[in-house]
């Protein structure tokens, strides 16, 4: 009888133990299939996620060569996206990567935005400098042809020339800053961290502009109205220009960015709204406003 029990008790274990094993291979089959849809639904975000570097660098590509521009910050830009497109070629995919990834690609979307506006401003600048330079060529050789019986013609399209030869500025930006122990410059927009103010622009292409040395002259007026920096006087034939700082750049009728940082009292750096100027001697090329709390 004990023989008999412990044979039915080895056929309950041995039933058991076979289920188990049933079971434990279904589950491993479907862990099996499981994972390899997830690896090929990883694949697929990633062809995705390269699909899509690609028409970023196709669009700038296009506007690079359509326009025939030049601009740093486009030529930088394409060229973070190369390299964001070979690393994400070689990297095993994985949901976290993929999700770092997703994220970038929003983020240059954003900037390229804001990148080809300022390409469609330096475009549309270089057209209307191209039509003031073509028009104003073709005046003066009309005018030098008649010299003496138009002399008056003549000092006007003299006055135009000189007009269109100053350089134009795009993309003046204003921002306060603190500038830390180790040369790092940080923008703020509370008055009372403020230890400075900082007017970067680009200058614009122009043919007509004389190339070499050119001083460029930073007005910061505060909300009471106060010139704020080393507030220096610049004369010339119809008056005084006030400034805050004066920059020298070489300009070889390229586009050229320039930055200046304008010192301030601490007194000075109040909350309201700021206007600075950029003047090309005495010419005020562009103006803008910056609000500080």
């Amino acid at each position: 009888m004990d023989t008999e029990n412990k044979n039915n008790v080895f056929k309950i274990l041995v039933g058991v133990l076979s289920l188990l094993l049933i079971v434990l291979a279904v589950y491993t089959i479907k862990l099996y299939n499981d994972s390899k849809d997830t690896a090929i639904i990883l694949q697929e975000q990633k062809a995705d996620i390269e699909f899509e570097l690609e028409e970023l660098i196709d669009n700038y590509n296009q506007v690079i060569e359509d326009n025939d521009i030049k601009n740093k910050d486009l030529l930088d830009a394409r060229e973070r996206i190369v390299v964001l497109l070979d690393s994400v070629k070689d990297a095993e995919t994985n949901v976290s990567l993929l999700r770092r990834y997703k994220g970038e690609i929003r983020r240059l979307k954003s900037e390229r935005v804001l990148l080809l506006k300022k390409a469609d401003s330096i475009i549309a600048s270089n057209k209307l400098l191209a039509a003031e330079r073509d028009n104003t060529y073709l005046i003066l050789n009309e005018t030098n042809k008649k010299m003496d019986a138009v002399s008056e013609e003549n000092r006007a399209m003299a006055e135009k020339l000189r007009k269109a030869s100053i350089v134009s500025v795009v993309d003046l930006t204003p921002s306060a800053v603190v500038i830390r122990k180790n040369g790092k410059i940080i923008d703020t927009k509370r008055a009372n961290r403020a230890k400075k103010i900082r007017a970067c622009f680009t200058l614009a292409p122009n043919a007509v502009a004389e190339a070499g040395d050119r001083m460029l002259y930073v007005q910061v007026i505060n909300p009471n109205n106060n010139l704020l920096g080393k507030k220096a006087e610049l004369v010339f034939e119809n008056g005084i220009l006030n400034y805050s700082a004066a920059s020298r750049v070489y300009y070889e009728n390229e586009e050229l960015d320039v930055c200046s940082i304008v010192n301030a009292k601490e007194e000075d750096i109040i909350k309201g709204r700021y206007t600075i100027n950029v003047f090309d001697g005495p010419n005020l090329v562009a103006t803008s406003t910056m609000e500080l709390k």
